[in-house]
């Protein structure tokens, strides 16, 4: 697949779990959407632009790729106490994940799959219900240096390495949901800031920013996003298939924060025959970059969405320079008539660019990464 790949994993735990959120009251919004609007808004100036400032910045990976089908290592883990680490060979049954990960070399040539547990490159679980991999850390919390984790540490996996594929895996950050308005409570599920990756059939659950979609062209089919506010966020390049996204709050949320800042930049989320459901009310998404982009097609949106579908960040000046679209959407929340005048009810023309895996140029990646992909609508 890859010609010398370097690659860095960071896996801060795992263990199983199972949970379950009850869902709000539908009538709530009904009944509380002008109260809750004006309280949505006090709290965005309250959280201004200290909200996410964690930064990243990484080297552009050069690689050519020798397109490797079958995988040439294949490691198991085993967490039976009684089972011992084959050493001779540096890629037998290994006790944890990390002992899994740490015995490969720096460089490989090759993709290396794990099947049914935890891996390296390709990380394949048993089933989003029985594979779990959760912790519970958030922004505020100190780390080994003394210092707050940050948004961007506060992740329980997260990945650097490009060409990454996870299939059937729950990743979870169990950090309750913090009030309105609470600071440093962002507990990040899973964080991706690399190219090329894949996500297939797996779960993302958290509160305050579930998903960070950080940097590089990703791919999500038949995944379950969960949070309460901005639990897409990031500045990817990416395109959610036939995913559920599911709110869960009893007062306000947003579902993306999307940092394009540039007219330049080549990044932003589309969302295409996915389903929106959840409790409270919830935004579509708020700019938190200049140039933020997102758009949702043939999309199921239920009656949590706010009538105004965006929120500029507090920026009147963002009006002008982010694009945020719906198009052919459904449902009691996807009501076009009162969204926000600088948003936008996309034509077919318009639409295309956004609807296609031409959007994260996926046709030759994903083939090469053996992902089937939908022809109905990413054609």
């Amino acid at each position: 697949m890859l010609h010398k790949l370097f690659v860095v994993l960071i896996l801060f735990f795992q263990r199983a779990c199972s949970s379950s959120l009850a869902n709000a009251h539908q009538n709530a919004f009904r009944d509380e959407k002008t109260v809750v609007q004006k309280e949505y808004l006090k709290w965005v100036n309250h959280i201004g632009c200290k909200y996410l400032r964690h930064t990243w910045k990484s080297e552009k990976q050069k690689t050519k790729n020798k397109n490797k089908l079958k995988p040439c290592k294949t490691i198991k883990v085993r967490q039976n106490k009684k089972s011992k680490a084959k050493s001779s060979s540096g890629h037998g049954h290994f006790l944890s994940a990390q002992q899994a990960i740490s015995s490969l070399p720096v460089t490989t040539n090759c993709r290396v799959e794990i099947p049914a547990t935890m891996a390296y490159i390709t990380l394949e679980g048993a089933g989003a219900d029985k594979t779990i991999i959760e912790w519970d850390d958030t922004a505020d919390r100190l780390g080994q240096s003394g210092q707050p984790l940050g948004t961007y540490g506060s992740a329980t996996f997260a990945v650097n390495s490009p060409y990454f594929i996870a299939k059937n895996i729950t990743f979870q950050n169990t950090a309750p949901s913090p009030p309105p308005g609470a600071l440093g409570k962002q507990g990040v599920a899973l964080r991706i800031s690399a190219d090329k990756a894949a996500f297939i059939g797996c779960k993302f659950i958290g509160a305050q920013d579930t998903l960070y979609d950080h940097t590089g062209r990703h791919y999500f089919t038949d995944c379950y996003i969960q949070g309460s506010v901005d639990f897409i966020f990031g500045n990817g390049l990416s395109l959610y298939h036939a995913c559920h996204l599911h709110a869960v709050t009893n007062t306000y949320g947003a579902l993306t924060a999307q940092r394009r800042e540039s007219f330049l930049e080549e990044t932003g989320f589309s969302f295409v025959n996915c389903k929106v459901t959840g409790s409270g009310v919830l935004y579509l998404g708020r700019a938190w970059g200049t140039f933020s982009r997102v758009v949702f097609a043939f999309t199921y949106m239920d009656r949590i969405i706010s009538p105004d579908g965006w929120y500029d960040w507090g920026d009147k000046n963002r009006d002008m320079t982010v694009f945020y679209g719906q198009y052919k959407c459904s449902g009691p929340g996807a009501d076009y008539g009162k969204r926000v005048k600088w948003s936008r009810e996309l034509t077919s023309q318009e639409a295309q660019p956004f609807i296609t895996l031409d959007f994260i140029g996926g046709h030759k990646w994903l083939k090469n990464l053996r992902i089937s992909t939908p022809t109905h609508v990413l054609a």
